[in-house]
């Protein structure tokens, strides 16, 4: 048997080589996945930064409100201090009573630890500091207009005229004593009457123009109820809360009221000068006649024995050299109603300075706030 045929060989077809990558392809990957890295981690960094934003805002708020809540509790004890002073000596108000002595900066603890509280050393980081100052130790601009009757306003003569001799003694004009009155007076008419409605037979209740109010669609003008004749101006004045206020009198510039702003106050309510607390400046305006120095000596004698009633100071003005006959028992006191209380609060971050009117009942011996407001 014949052998098979051996198979034609078939010619071997030669191997292609694999396509190898392109190195700008690489290096276009590793970009792209570098910018996908940043971009995430920006992203991620951004969202982390708000959240840190927020949570110390919201740390600021509780430690402001804290603060707030600390300066509520050290206001609480001045009232109680200023209670305890008047059932010591309810008559008479003098500098050297426990409410005239300052506290400086002090730490909480401190007070907490003297009480026996368990929690004193969470107050290591609180500080408090402040003082109480008499109000009526200043000249009451609210004295400037009386009130003979019910709805009835009118300019206190006497007072303008002390007012303008204590521009006088600081410096100042004479004559913003009236702008300041009559501009006074004029916020407290119009605020008294400013809800005042009036009817007629027959007709609905229409809204009456207020005095030194609003009439008409004027909201301008260059003398805003200044002028006596006329009690119906463009524009009603602001009723008087703070000396700030004495800027809107025309006449006025911050630089006299910074000069004036030691010796005068804005109380709610008329007010005399009370004698054992008020400066030299403001006893030579209240008292006619009577000379810077001559205050000046009459303060001086005060630091050694303090005034018990108006007898005593009448007799400390005569030494003075001032006659009886120009001393107005109207204007002076001994005994104090008003003070200003002035607290700072600094509770880690967080700072409260804070000015406090209070008011104290000279028969009950009770307190109560007027207003607060904070200082910038």
């Amino acid at each position: 048997m014949a052998p098979p045929a051996p198979r034609p060989s078939r010619p071997r077809l030669p191997l292609r080589p694999r396509p190898r990558p392109r190195a700008g392809r690489r290096g276009a990957a590793i970009i792209t996945a570098l910018l996908v890295v940043a971009l995430s981690a920006i992203l991620v960094s951004g969202i982390l930064w708000r959240q840190q934003v927020q949570l110390r805002r919201i740390e600021n708020q509780r430690l402001i409100a804290q603060a707030q809540w600390i300066a509520r509790g050290t206001l609480d004890w001045t009232r109680l201090v200023l209670r305890s002073q008047a059932d010591t000596s309810p008559t008479v108000t003098y500098l050297g009573g426990a409410w005239g002595v300052p506290v400086a900066r002090t730490r909480l603890s401190d007070f907490l630890g003297q009480i026996g509280d368990v929690r004193a050393e969470q107050g290591a980081a609180t500080y408090l500091s402040g003082s109480i100052e008499d109000a009526e130790a200043r000249f009451n601009l609210r004295n400037l207009v009386s009130s003979p009757a019910p709805g009835a306003l009118q300019l206190n003569v006497t007072q303008v005229a002390a007012f303008a001799r204590l521009l006088q003694l600081l410096g100042l004009d004479t004559s913003l004593a009236k702008n300041t009155a009559v501009y006074l007076r004029a916020g407290l008419s119009y605020s008294a009457t400013r809800f005042r409605t009036g009817t007629a037979p027959g007709t609905a209740a229409t809204a009456q123009p207020p005095e030194g109010g609003a009439a008409g669609g004027s909201t301008f003008t260059n003398n805003p109820g200044l002028d006596d004749a006329d009690n119906n101006s463009g524009v009603a004045p602001l009723v008087m809360t703070n000396v700030d206020a004495l800027l809107d009198v025309p006449g006025f510039t911050p630089e006299a009221l910074a000069r004036l702003r030691p010796f005068v106050t804005i109380l709610p309510t008329t007010t005399p000068v009370n004698m054992n607390t008020a400066s030299a400046e403001v006893v030579a305006a209240i008292v006619p006649g009577m000379s810077l120095s001559s205050a000046q000596t009459f303060v001086a004698r005060r630091q050694s024995v303090f005034f018990r009633n108006l007898g005593d100071v009448q007799l400390a003005l005569q030494g003075s050299g001032v006659p009886q006959a120009a001393i107005d028992t109207t204007l002076c006191d001994v005994n104090t109603s008003y003070f200003l209380v002035h607290g700072r609060v600094q509770h880690e971050r967080a700072e409260v300075d804070r000015t406090t009117l209070v008011w104290r009942d000279t028969l009950t011996h009770t307190t109560r706030v007027v207003r607060v407001s904070d200082d910038p």
